[in-house]
């Protein structure tokens, strides 16, 4: 399977732009066969109670793309909001993971309890949301239903000092889980600078199951990497 995990600016509060921006990469992504989005990436990852009421949506999409797409949501459902990764195949949802492990920011939301597994190119795969990996447990959930590759989508737009501090830190954790495991891990993030006082670095990366990064997008910048998943 070759899998691409994509770089993205931050987009806040405008959903065509960020469904836009989807489908120009599914454009630019030849022969990928998975597609990986950071995390709350269709409406921005800003988790006030404002926002999070005014532009969560149902987990259903619609989105017209050859690849298979993780997604990352706000998602509305039984008058509840959910951190939630859709997965989207032939334009519409075939699944979804809601992330089991909350920050204390993100009371807003109700944290999901399960770990559901996907086949694309015949490889199965799994999904934890970015603080999900700071835990084994989440990891060894997918792994334990036989998956090979935990999708990540993640959103490490933070205050400046702590961005440069946290920007190798995250990938020595999610090598930990990877050597636990024993599955790739492929990871997409946000990049760019908010209001002059917060920056996103990423990082966007796959990473093998001995804990190498294979590929990944440079620090910073907007863009997408690829590999094959064997």
């Amino acid at each position: 399977m070759r899998v691409g995990v994509c770089q993205t600016p931050e987009i806040v509060g405008d959903v065509q732009a960020a469904l836009d921006l989807i489908r120009e990469f599914a454009e630019q992504a030849d022969g990928v066969d998975l597609l990986v989005f950071p995390e709350c990436f269709v409406q921005g990852y800003k988790v006030t109670p404002a926002h999070v009421r005014e532009f969560g949506l149902p987990v259903e999409m619609r989105l017209d793309v050859r690849p298979t797409v993780v997604l990352g949501l706000i998602e509305r459902g039984g008058g509840r909001y959910f951190n939630t990764a859709a997965v989207v195949r032939g334009g519409r949802t075939v699944g979804a993971y809601r992330k089991t492990f909350l920050t204390r920011g993100e009371s807003v939301f109700t944290a999901g309890g399960e770990y559901p597994v996907f086949d694309c190119a015949g490889v199965r795969f799994g999904i934890n949301i970015c603080f999900d990996a700071q835990y084994p447990h989440a990891a060894a959930a997918v792994r334990r239903q036989n998956a090979e590759l935990l999708v990540l989508p993640a959103q490490n737009m933070m205050p400046r000092a702590k961005a440069l501090v946290w920007q190798h830190r995250h990938n020595e954790l999610r090598r930990e889980r990877v050597r636990e495991t024993g599955l790739w891990l492929a990871s997409a993030d946000v990049a760019g600078e908010r209001g002059g006082t917060h920056l996103g670095l990423g990082p966007t990366c796959i990473i093998s199951p001995a804990g190498e990064i294979v590929a990944e997008v440079p620090p910073g910048t907007v863009g997408m990497a690829v590999a094959t998943i064997s």
